[in-house]
């Protein structure tokens, strides 16, 4: 008997879902931003300090913060149409192993398919497996911003730091560095 091969990513074997992704928006000022939490070790007050930042200097009107239970499966329906239906953008992360990463890429670009803007957060060291995970839905070439691996073993005040240095990156995808 031939052993089957799954299929990670919870798609079809050689699926291409030919995503189209969603335009910047014209401004964060007056968004509400979706921040997609993944429970790994400092993504909430790394994703809390970005919607801070969010409020602070581009004028967003406030946060949705919620809570993935599972960080290497994918954004469950209910939660994704929560999200969609409250928010004009989303950031997601924090990416800082393989599956988390390949995880949030996924939910990016489910988010991005409901015309989202999604800023996905991954540490540099499954830059890899983030674009592998962008491919195998349909997405090649899906921005996504990175920071220093590991985010994991950083104290507060560096978790914040780190969430100040990606702050850019975050609005170039949301918001085409319009702010």
């Amino acid at each position: 008997m031939v052993n089957a091969i799954l299929d990670p990513t919870g798609g079809a074997a050689g699926a291409r879902l030919g995503v189209a992704l969603a335009s910047p928006r014209a401004r964060l000022e007056g968004a509400t931003i979706g921040l997609l939490e993944n429970t790994k070790h400092n993504a909430a007050l790394f994703l809390e300090e970005l919607g801070r930042l969010l409020v602070d200097r581009y004028g967003a009107a406030g946060v949705l913060a919620r809570t993935k239970r599972a960080f290497a499966l994918p954004v469950p329906d209910e939660l994704l149409e929560e999200i969609a239906g409250s928010c004009q953008a989303v950031v997601i992360g924090v990416g800082d192993c393989g599956s988390c990463s390949g995880s949030a890429v996924a939910d990016g670009v489910a988010f991005e398919r409901r015309g989202i803007p999604a800023a996905v957060i991954c540490t540099d060291a499954f830059a890899v497996t983030a674009d592998a995970m962008a491919a195998l839905r349909g997405a090649p070439g899906y921005r996504y911003a990175t920071t220093a691996h590991p985010v994991a073993v950083l104290t507060p005040d560096e978790v914040r730091k780190r969430a100040e240095e990606t702050l850019p990156q975050v609005v170039e995808i949301l918001a085409g560095g319009q702010g």
